[in-house]
């Protein structure tokens, strides 16, 4: 579903944040990117997304480069932010439709996938509020609805359980596990190593814009917790 290539990223002239970065998320993946702060992270997701430009290698979604058709590649991702930056001159509902008007959802399905998540989150009573009046565990919420209410194929998550509280969390954890049990990929990054250990399949580790450990959880982490692993290799770079 996801394959990055040789995927290399500056800023400038000076050192890549990233460089010559492989992983490959396959359908039915949960897979953990995980560093220090400053590592690659955030700039690999948004190359993916295709909100990055990038100098070296591809980025293929489905068998498609972004570089060469970023348009088909967004069909089928949804991206979240670590901040998602919302409308706030819009009413949560609002928001909402204009974003089943862009997936082009109908009447039907949008009114019964909102009610579906907007229940699970907890917002419903919310959704006729200004978003600007919204907190950041809120809009991650609503942006999270945003992002589920159209059953992407590849869903990209930039620290995607800072500030939502504990039943939030657990809710998308859920949701998490049905999409990829339905077939769909999950790419997304995060210091909370404890829940990447519990929730994921697959991990990769970067440090200073480069891979240090990719795999299946198990065979990464070997008889150490992922938090012992983690602190080894990054003390090491």
């Amino acid at each position: 579903m996801l394959r990055i290539e040789h995927f290399t990223k500056s800023y400038g002239k000076g050192k890549p944040a990233v460089e010559d970065l492989n992983l490959h998320v396959a359908p039915g993946d949960i897979f953990a990117f995980i560093g220090p702060n400053g590592a690659g992270k955030t700039t690999t997701l948004r190359a993916v997304a295709g909100i990055h430009d990038f100098e070296g290698g591809d980025i293929f979604i489905d068998g498609v480069s972004i570089k060469q058709d970023p348009l088909s590649c967004k069909k089928v991702m949804r991206y979240i932010p670590d901040n998602p930056d919302l409308y706030g001159y819009l009413t949560g509902i609002q928001y909402l439709n204009f974003l089943a008007d862009i997936y082009g959802l109908d009447s039907a399905a949008r009114e019964q996938r909102i009610g579906k998540y907007g229940d699970a989150f907890g917002i419903t009573h919310r959704l006729n509020d200004m978003v600007g009046s919204f907190s950041h565990g809120m809009k991650q919420k609503l942006a999270l609805i945003g992002a589920l209410m159209d059953e992407p194929r590849l869903l990209l998550l930039d620290e995607p359980f800072v500030g939502l509280d504990p039943k939030a969390a657990f809710t998308l954890k859920q949701y998490m596990h049905e999409m990829t049990q339905n077939g769909a990929a999950i790419f997304f990054s995060t210091h909370v190593l404890e829940v990447a250990e519990k929730l994921c399949n697959k991990v990769a580790i970067i440090s200073h814009g480069k891979l240090v450990a990719q795999g299946d959880m198990d065979s990464v982490k070997g008889d150490d917790s992922l938090e012992e692993l983690f602190m080894e290799l990054v003390e090491k770079e």
